[in-house]
């Protein structure tokens, strides 16, 4: 089926933007998905590249995790941070490339091949129940953000799995409110991820301490007690605020937002009581943490 009748299956073409298009929307997406209990939502602190071969406690952190999890969705919805772009973008290819987003990394990093498929008939869904926002993108694939986390929690590459860029001309209250927008596709069997990392400054990174977990420079320190203060404290509004504040620390925790917009699509789409926890929560080399969060997850 070509993208022009899909969409006039899904009576998509003339959606607006408001909630009531979404929800029609989303009332037409049952020729996609069905309606399912609501899936948790998460936000991994996803760290070097090596952590897609190597064996360490955050590996062990995201199996953990996995075995909790104990679900196959039909489809998992990635925001990564080393995906920006002009416009939000989404996947859209029957079988996204994997992408080697980095240099200088041993041979065997660059021989990973992720086969997990794509999910055209819902990208087409998201990009029609919102267009003017996202649109479809049938280029990038995989990056290190989504495939050396999703290889510990789905090792057999068999869900679907979409990557969602990040528009770098919005606000981080406009990334959370795109979120907002796209949460009830959780209810349709998707696991929304975010991938980035609270603290992350390659610039300060202490190398003699690199695989020092726990080690973070003062300033990191500083700030990742105030972020989790923040996010087990329910308080957004700190949250979406803090890549703008003049804190010294956070200055220095986010000199640049996308490694941080992650967990703004996590907290988005957070309910009112919903549950929250976090894993992972240790600082790696100074100047970055791999601070994890789950929200919803109930087992």
């Amino acid at each position: 089926m070509n993208r022009k009748d899909f969409f006039k299956l899904l009576g998509l073409g003339a959606l607006g933007t408001s909630s009531a298009a979404w929800g029609a929307a989303l009332q037409r997406l049952g020729a996609v998905l069905p309606p399912t209990d609501p899936l948790p939502v998460l936000f991994f602190g996803h760290g070097s590249p090596m952590n897609a071969v190597e064996e360490n406690r955050f590996v062990e952190g995201w199996r953990a995790l996995a075995q909790r999890l104990n679900i196959q969705p039909q489809a998992v919805l990635c925001i990564s941070a080393h995906w920006e772009t002009v416009g939000t973008r989404i996947t859209a290819m029957p079988q996204p490339r994997t992408i080697h987003d980095f240099g200088g990394f041993p041979a065997e990093l660059y021989e990973i091949q992720s086969p997990a498929p794509g999910h055209p008939g819902l990208a087409a869904h998201i990009a029609g129940g919102l267009p003017g926002q996202v649109a479809l993108d049938e280029e990038w694939g995989l990056d290190h953000g989504t495939w050396s986390v999703l290889k510990h929690i789905f090792p057999q590459a068999d869900v679907p799995v979409l990557q969602l860029s990040l528009d770098r001309r919005m606000d981080a209250a406009a990334h959370y409110a795109l979120a907002q927008q796209l949460t009830d596709l959780r209810r349709r069997g998707v696991l929304v991820v975010g991938s980035g990392n609270l603290v992350h400054n390659l610039g300060q990174i202490a190398w003699q301490h690199l695989n020092d977990v726990g080690y973070a420079h003062h300033w990191a320190a500083t700030a990742h007690a105030q972020l989790n203060g923040w996010i087990l404290g329910g308080d957004h509004g700190a949250l979406i605020a803090a890549p703008t504040r003049s804190d010294h620390a956070l200055r220095l925790a986010i000199p640049t937002a996308e490694h941080y917009l992650p967990l703004l699509y996590v907290l988005g789409m957070q309910q009112p009581g919903e549950s929250l926890e976090l894993f992972n929560d240790h600082a790696v080399g100074g100047s970055i943490t791999m601070t994890s969060v789950a929200v919803g997850l109930t087992a």
